[in-house]
């Protein structure tokens, strides 16, 4: 292979430099800026491995204290554990009131609250032909304890039931959350 440079004469070279000499650079567009990087607000997930990794959860009742000490269990069950968080579903159609009670009980676990207190609502009268005449009916009351008892739920809490009269009474529930271990 040749070298270019021993083929370019004295005069091609002057040629040159006097090409060089009267051209201009062209305008060159401005860069066009990048669009900033936009990311979304990052939620903490639950870790259900890390939560509970034991055998298939039993569905809790309300009340039931089964699964844990005799002196935790005693204290839940009095009322004793500070309450660390409160939901109020008062106002909330069913389909919203789903959404807060897990986004409500997954995010109280991640912040590794013991005791939570969600409050149903002890429902309205209705009156229904067959149904007595002061029967209450809680959509809420009813639903909760089974959002509590999903695949979803279960393996975060420990236990739950009605709370004292002062929090509630049979209108709320206090949940018991396993301790979150990181």
């Amino acid at each position: 292979m040749k070298k270019l440079s021993s083929d370019i004469t004295p005069e091609v070279d002057e040629l040159w430099d006097e090409i060089k000499k009267k051209t201009k650079k062209l305008p060159q567009p401005e860069p066009i800026p990048e669009a900033p990087l936009i990311i979304g607000d990052i939620k903490p997930s639950v870790n259900y491995n890390q939560a509970y990794s034991g055998n298939k959860l039993e569905n809790l009742s309300i009340g039931t204290t089964d699964n844990i000490d005799r002196r935790t269990a005693q204290k839940f069950t009095r009322g004793e554990f500070k309450i660390e968080r409160r939901l109020d579903l008062h106002g909330y159609t069913e389909k919203e009131a789903y959404d807060k009670v897990f986004e409500f009980v997954k995010t109280s676990y991640l912040q590794n609250c013991r005791c939570i207190l969600i409050i149903t609502g002890k429902g309205s009268l209705h009156r229904e032909e067959d149904d007595d005449i002061f029967a209450s009916r809680g959509i809420l009351k009813d639903q909760v304890p089974n959002w509590l008892n999903s695949d979803e739920l279960r393996p975060l809490i420990l236990s739950f039931s009605y709370s004292k009269p002062a929090d509630g009474g049979e209108g709320a529930l206090y949940i018991l959350l396993r301790r979150n271990r990181k």
